[in-house]
């Protein structure tokens, strides 16, 4: 009984003593976090995760109508693959300590060490589960924009292991390459949201993929069209929409770069869709709506990585100058090149954040934010050589892993599906569904069959 005593009042005892001492930390740490910025790097977050669904409908009215499925089925698993591979793996890989500037340590593995108080390393105003959560949703979509590139001939079991093995061995370091303590943030490399991180990185490895594992059946004898530009421009609708999530929240806190990054992302946007629209009016003699919605789409991904760093009138000049070269890329260069990106990742995103991460270079200014650094424009020829050494590093980083990427799944499982399901569809092949399950029966039929 006494032993039975001395423990309890042991264990009251330290009870007493761990409360004494992480009671009033806890007091002060909470102090520090700012509610405002929380809610709004919460709302950020839930912007940019609608944008992997808004992927999904973009991508799946560009592809044919037996394929669409599928297309948004590879979406919808990258966000459930990818949500446990960063609470996992991927955060510690991304935002762990720095080893060597290239990677992060298994500090945070398992999100060991992470809780409800503030990052001083990252975030210093919101608790550190809400950075993890907005960081997240950039790996999320990052996955997810590689799928178009191999849209409608890539087996769901490869597109499993793809997505997994990239994330953790392309995105993750990359990430923390600029954001998390790595060689290039340490360089002075400006990324604000993504140019390099998110879309250099998924549009130079869709386009390694789809070369990979070659063409469409039937792509040199026919013209592939989309199916369904409705889907398409409500996709286009929900990206645009998530974008201000994306990058004014990149700020990180409710505050006056957020404002900026807010207007600057629409106005590139704008300016983006209407270059677009124009370099295919004078070359094929009529405006489309695909057009305006792949234009700005290439604002939105050109003005990522400048957006808290350049002026409204920088991100109109930006927005004027992608469209074209994007343009040119999807109309002209793919042809001549001979490659098969389907949805065209790499010539919207890959092209489209190279412009991006190279024109930060030139149009950033100190008087915008001076927290960033001098372009070219403003007499800052260093930075924007290192936004030169970070584009070049992300193109032959991402090229070769991904490549190395694809042997070692290719040993282990076919990455491409057979002949006979790709002919059928891939919605049917590979997942037994049909997205227009009606539309081979007649409107009488149709009729008796619900009414029995």
């Amino acid at each position: 009984m006494k032993v039975k005593t001395s423990i309890l009042m042991a264990v009251i005892l330290a009870a007493i003593m761990l409360l004494s001492v992480t009671m009033p930390v806890l007091a002060a740490d909470e102090l520090s976090v700012d509610t405002g910025d929380t809610a709004f790097i919460i709302i950020c977050s839930a912007m940019v995760l609608i944008m992997t669904p808004g992927l999904a409908f973009f991508y799946g009215g560009m592809v044919r109508k037996k394929n669409v499925l599928s297309i948004m089925m590879q979406c919808i698993a990258v966000m459930a693959l990818v949500s446990v591979q960063w609470v996992l793996l991927g955060y510690t890989l991304s935002f762990g300590p720095d080893v060597g500037g290239v990677i992060g340590n298994l500090h945070f593995l398992g999100l060991s060490g992470v809780s409800i108080l503030p990052s001083p390393d990252y975030a210093s105003t919101i608790p550190h589960y809400v950075f993890v959560a907005f960081q997240l949703m950039f790996a999320i979509i990052t996955a997810a924009l590689i799928s178009g590139a191999f849209a409608e001939r890539m087996r769901f079991s490869a597109f499993i292991l793809f997505v997994l093995a990239w994330t953790t061995l392309v995105y993750d370091p990359v990430a923390h390459w600029v954001w998390g303590g790595g060689w290039l943030g340490q360089l002075g490399a400006l990324d604000f949201a993504g140019g390099t991180v998110v879309h250099i990185s998924s549009g130079v490895s869709g386009l390694v993929v789809a070369i990979f594992i070659g063409k469409r059946l039937g792509k040199d004898r026919e013209t592939i069209v989309p199916h369904n530009l409705p889907f398409t421009v409500l996709g286009a609708a929900l990206l645009w929409f998530g974008w201000f999530g994306f990058n004014a929240g990149s700020s990180l806190a409710a505050d006056g770069i957020a404002g900026l990054a807010f207007l600057v992302t629409n106005t590139c946007a704008a300016a983006g869709a209407i270059s677009w629209v124009m370099a295919e009016w004078l070359h094929h003699g009529k405006p489309t709506v695909f057009g305006a919605v792949s234009g700005a789409v290439a604002g939105l991904v050109a003005i990522t990585p400048a957006a808290g760093f350049v002026s409204p009138l920088s991100a109109v000049v930006m927005g004027i100058i992608v469209g074209p070269i994007c343009y040119l890329f999807v109309s002209r260069v793919k042809e001549r090149l001979g490659y098969d990106d389907s949805l065209d990742a790499f010539g919207i995103h890959g092209v489209g954040g190279t412009v991006g991460a190279l024109a930060t270079g030139i149009f950033a200014s100190t008087a915008v934010n001076p927290a960033g650094a001098d372009g070219l424009l403003f007499g800052g020829l260093h930075l924007f050589v290192v936004q030169l050494v970070a584009v070049a590093g992300t193109y032959v980083y991402a090229a070769l892993a991904t490549l190395l990427i694809l042997k070692v799944i290719s040993l282990i499982v076919p990455l491409r599906v057979s002949n006979e399901e790709e002919e059928v569809g891939l919605d049917t092949s590979l997942h037994g569904e049909d997205a227009y399950g009606y539309d081979d029966i007649g409107a009488n039929d149709r009729l008796v069959g619900i009414q029995s």
